[in-house]
């Protein structure tokens, strides 16, 4: 009976307050501070009350950013005019841009600002895109037929970019800023932090869910000021949510900036270029003392490998501890180049893997050319776009019975008390997008062939053959994504965390570029000899199950090299 109680307890703990653990007194041990900037509280400070509205006004956001880019191809090419390869590279260019943004965000958060007030900012600017692209859908498209751009094409290009300037902010300090709630000297507030990463996702994709079907049925059906406006309204609230709870944060003082000690470490490494490291790494330079010479991060203990580097924190004759930082580092500063010098390969894989999700308006594109009414006869009509239900849907079963289901099963496979570990579980992530291109590959050659059979027309194939595509990418996020958010908070830097979650997400906007070039390519190469190419206006005359399997073909090399990288990889080392 004592045991099932305290089983309860422990699965009932992300939703518990209790009394703060007494590991390191009534203050957190990690050195974060509450908003009057006091050492933080365990009691009134931090853990799930404080998440409650980091997770909600993640949900606001990522609906918002959802409800313009999961149909965002229908306003393109329906509303302006765009054609299908146009609208797709636009996407996928303004996507790219989101992402590439996250190195400002990373940087002014981990510098200067701080992650509470970068968010803060970027959610303001974000909501301010939102307002202009529900402008752009108020003003008729045509009043305006002389000027060169319509006022309609500029508001919408300028609320795209705002976007896309807001997300840079939001992305990369959102995960952070929650994981910073949790003590990671404080054992059970760190048990508590490896669910967060969980119920951070299953916040993204429940704003997703709504997005994809509530939302996009009101585009279709209702017109897209309507569907611009409900979305701005949850922006704001966003914002409002963020400001309401700041007493019960805990904030991280900001380190300077960080490329700055990074090119510290360099220039120091190549000033003794011709100095020999000494093999006993006990006389590297390190200041005395448990705390480490730069704000807001533990010391790090020195490791073997990218030896180069040492040179930074070898201490010559005529240098004394005072020497300038360009000159002399410490041995925690190296290591933080060494950190993000090994995870920089992992980081890499993501470039590959994140093309999947780049695909989706192709996804949508392929279920406008299929039969897309759930019966025959049945006179509604299932939008291509809803169909990112099923990602949803998937997403938000799998995330939040991820810790509580699946990885004990696992555990009790591989006799890790873990299950799975970060780079297992973005690996596990790689196979099932190999099987979603492969299945939307083998999709568009089963509907093309039954247009050859029935000629010209819309091919009665179903667009709920579909459903399994949007599933596997649903497992691979589950999987890759939480694992890729968790790998670069765990394994950076404390005072680099906002900028290796930008580094992680930059390799989103690569893939996004990467995308967008193949097509543009593909398009020019495949139409050398006449006619519309792998991807024309009608895709019933073109080869776009081609270009699946060429996606396919890329992400299992792709998820090759990754093993690689993964079994060559050396932990961060904190002491």
């Amino acid at each position: 009976m004592e045991g099932s109680i305290a089983e309860t307890k422990l699965h009932l703990l992300p939703l518990l307050h209790g009394t703060p653990s007494q590991e390191h007194g009534p203050n957190t041990g990690n050195g974060s501070v509450d908003v009057k900037g006091n050492p933080a509280s365990k009691t009134h400070t931090g853990k799930w009350k404080a998440c409650y509205s980091i997770l909600g006004g993640e949900f606001c956001g990522a609906l918002a950013y959802y409800a313009v880019g999961t149909n965002l191809v229908s306003y393109l090419t329906k509303v302006q005019g765009q054609s299908n390869v146009t609208a797709a590279s636009n996407i996928a260019s303004w996507q790219g841009n989101c992402y590439l943004t996250t190195i400002l965000g990373a940087f002014l958060a981990d510098s200067y600002w701080g992650r509470h007030r970068t968010i803060v900012v970027s959610l303001t600017i974000f909501t301010f895109g939102m307002v202009s692209l529900t402008l752009s859908a108020v003003i008729p498209p045509n009043i305006h037929a002389s000027m060169v751009i319509s006022p309609q094409e500029a508001l919408s290009s300028l609320g795209l970019y705002m976007t896309a300037l807001g997300l840079g902010g939001i992305w990369p300090c959102v995960p952070t800023f929650g994981a910073d709630q949790f003590d990671d000297s404080d054992s059970s507030e760190k048990a508590q932090k490896e669910l967060f990463y969980n119920w951070y996702y299953f916040a993204v994709n429940g704003g997703f869910f709504v997005a994809s079907t509530a939302i996009v049925w009101v585009q279709d059906n209702c017109g897209w000021a309507l569907g611009f406006g409900i979305p701005t309204l949850f922006s704001v609230m966003g914002v409002v949510g963020f400001l309401a709870s700041m007493r019960f944060y805990r904030y991280q003082k900001p380190a300077g900036s960080a490329l700055t000690r990074i090119c510290q470490v360099v220039v120091a490494a190549f000033r003794k270029l011709h100095i020999d490291v000494p093999s006993d790494s006990s006389l590297l330079y390190e200041i005395p003392g448990k705390e480490s010479a730069i704000v807001g991060s533990r010391k790090l203990m020195h490791t073997d490998g990218l030896r180069f580097f040492d040179r930074a924190a070898t201490v010559i004759a005529s240098e004394e501890a005072s020497a300038s930082p360009w000159k002399l580092c410490t041995v925690t500063q190296v290591e933080e180049l060494k950190i993000l010098a090994r995870m920089l390969p992992v980081f890499l894989t993501a470039i590959i893997f994140n093309t999947a999700e780049a695909c989706f308006p192709l996804f949508v594109e392929q279920g406008g050319a299929m039969d897309n009414h759930i019966t025959d006869g049945d006179a509604f009509a299932l939008p291509p776009a809803s169909l990112m239900t099923f990602t949803c849907v998937c997403i938000l079963v799998l995330a939040p019975s991820y810790d509580r289901v699946l990885m004990p099963a696992v555990s009790r496979l591989t006799g890790v008390k873990r299950g799975l570990s970060e780079l297992h579980r973005i690996g596990v992530g790689m196979v099932f997008t190999v099987l979603a291109l492969a299945a939307a590959a083998s999709v568009e050659t089963a509907r093309l062939a039954a247009v050859q059979e029935r000629g010209s027309g819309v091919a009665p194939v179903s667009i709920m053959w579909q459903a399994p595509q949007y599933l596997f990418v649903g497992v691979a996020k589950v999987f890759s994504v939480v694992g890729y958010i968790e790998f670069a908070y765990e394994q950076s830097p404390d005072a680099m965390r906002s900028l290796c979650q930008a580094c992680s997400l930059i390799m989103v906007t690569l893939g996004s570029y990467l995308v967008s070039a193949m097509l543009s390519i593909i398009s020019i190469i495949s139409s050398v000899s006449g006619g519309g190419g792998w991807i024309p206006e009608n895709l019933n005359e073109g080869h776009l199950d081609r270009f699946f399997w060429l996606m396919a073909a890329l992400h299992l090399i792709n998820f090759l090299v990754f093993v690689c990288c993964a079994t060559s990889y050396k932990r961060k080392l904190a002491t």
